[in-house]
């Protein structure tokens, strides 16, 4: 049961970050999309749904990792001066 609550309270907090990304990024767009998801499956596993459930949350939250990484090297890209 508490491996279950540390994936809910983690997946809520990617959802957050995920919120949070400016709105002017490529990787936004993908984030929310993926946000919605996240969100829904949420609501599925916390309303006492399966393993496959907790599984897709699972594979939802991974993606948003990723997502939130690369919209990071984005941004430190546009931040970085161009090198020469």
């Amino acid at each position: 049961m508490v491996e279950k609550q540390d994936d809910l309270d983690l997946s809520q907090r990617l959802a957050d970050r995920l919120e949070r990304l400016s709105a002017d990024s490529y990787w936004a767009h993908q984030a929310s999309g993926l946000r919605g998801a996240l969100l829904r499956c949420l609501d599925t596993v916390r309303s006492g749904s399966d393993s496959a459930s907790l599984a897709k949350l699972r594979q939802l939250t991974k993606l948003g990792y990723w997502i939130l990484a690369q919209a990071a090297r984005e941004l430190q890209a546009r931040r970085s001066p161009p090198k020469g």
